[in-house]
């Protein structure tokens, strides 16, 4: 079933594309997704269908719309075994069952990748956007990093004992506490967003400080706290 028009705007405004991006269609259809992200918004994308006839009529409607290869391409394939990792937009109108076979394929892209579903959603993994486009009902996910285990502190300008965090992640949803000596104080407003991660918490001497970093790897870059210098947060 083709998506309606007006879903397809909205896809492409949920997913925030722009001419930076790499779209990828999952089941691509007759193309109109890929040929709006490309035509519109000025995006590299990629449409991938198992039909051989709608990977031709999609070809078809590409050039008719005065688009090349290089904006706007089409690939008879199988979406579990094809490899799509470089997008940064994934767009997709499946049926529940292959949206949640995908889930383990689309938590291994880089974290802030932007997922549009077009009327179904990827059970526990519970969307950070909905919108609605007529009868479509739309969802949208950024892939989040993985932000769980043991954070020990390192921050010398904030003068605290040491300190480690201790990080649970279900998703894109994270909570926690902070460790000190024998005591601990709960995580305060933890959120991940791709890479993003930002959480308070009460400090022994009653100060509440704020973190802000991204996560790469096993540190938190460019961290930032409230009312301090601080040194970046590493994983051991």
């Amino acid at each position: 079933m083709p998506t309606p028009d007006a879903a397809v705007e909205r896809m492409l405004q949920m997913g925030e594309v722009g001419p930076a991006d790499r779209l990828v269609d999952l089941g691509s259809g007759d193309g109109k997704i890929v040929i709006a992200a490309a035509l519109g918004r000025g995006a590299r994308a990629l449409g991938l269908e198992f039909n051989p006839q709608l990977v031709a009529l999609s070809r078809q409607r590409a050039r008719a719309a005065g688009l090349t290869e290089e904006r706007a391409r089409f690939r008879e394939a199988d979406i579990f075994a094809t490899d799509f990792s470089d997008a940064t937009v994934v767009t997709m109108y499946l049926l529940p069952q292959l949206n949640l076979r995908l889930r383990p394929t689309l938590f291994a892209m880089a974290p802030g990748t932007r997922v549009v579903s077009h009327s179904f959603d990827m059970g526990e993994w519970l969307p950070d956007e909905q919108g609605r486009a007529g009868l479509a009902q739309l969802y949208r996910w950024t892939v989040p990093a993985n932000a769980s285990g043991a954070w020990a502190l390192e921050a010398p300008g904030l003068g605290l004992p040491a300190t480690t965090f201790e990080l649970r992640q279900r998703f894109q949803r994270v909570d926690g506490e902070a460790r000190v000596d024998d005591g601990s104080a709960g995580l305060v407003d933890a959120r991940l967003d791709g890479d993003r991660l930002r959480f308070a918490w009460r400090a022994p001497d009653g100060r509440a400080i704020h973190f802000d970093g991204r996560v790469a790897g096993d540190r938190w870059q460019r961290l930032s706290s409230a009312g301090a210098a601080a040194g970046p947060v590493r994983l051991r």
